[in-house]
């Protein structure tokens, strides 16, 4: 039973990395979670998605608040990656980061930051607030191309807690 769920699952694997849907090592869709309050950057983003041919699906919160609820209220399940604009009304990036990495349920989220600012204060409290990654949106590529692009390639790799733990349990009741 293990050897074919093994298989399975590379099989799947290989499926999703040349059939271009972009899921997690167990087959899970990682959604993206997109902070941002200005309507020409979420567009360029999207578009960017589309472009790259990413079927992921896009969540987008208009600021740090929206995003927070939306996360409380379950609108976005994991595994998910935040990109996260700084200035914003409402609640900042900032205050979203503070946020978010005291509640226990959120504290091991995958967050980029794409903003304007290139202030050092900013760069500084985003990595202290463990953050994966800083994009200045000016140097990140026409239409966001090379972020999307990133994100394509960190989410094909990356293995997530929250599936890693619900599926090692699983293998273990089947192992039973």
């Amino acid at each position: 039973m293990g050897a074919e769920l093994n298989a399975g699952t590379e099989l799947s694997m290989i499926a999703n990395r040349t059939t271009g849907f972009l899921m997690n090592r167990i087959t899970k869709e990682v959604s993206l979670l997109l902070v941002e309050d200005d309507d020409v950057d979420a567009t360029s983003v999207e578009r960017s998605f589309l472009k790259q041919r990413i079927g992921n699906s896009v969540l987008r919160a208009h600021d740090g608040l929206e995003a927070y609820e939306m996360l409380r209220q379950k609108k976005i399940l994991k595994p998910f990656i935040i990109l996260l604009d700084l200035q914003m009304p409402r609640m900042t990036g900032l205050e979203f980061l503070s946020v978010i990495r005291k509640d226990p349920e959120f504290t091991d989220s995958i967050i980029f930051v794409l903003t304007t600012s290139k202030a050092d204060e900013d760069l500084v409290a985003s990595y202290n607030h463990q953050v994966a990654g800083y994009f200045v949106k000016q140097e990140a590529g026409k239409n966001f191309i090379d972020v999307v692009t990133m994100l394509d390639s960190y989410w094909k790799i990356i293995h997530f807690p929250e599936c890693a733990e619900k599926n090692a349990s699983s293998l273990n009741t089947d192992l039973k």
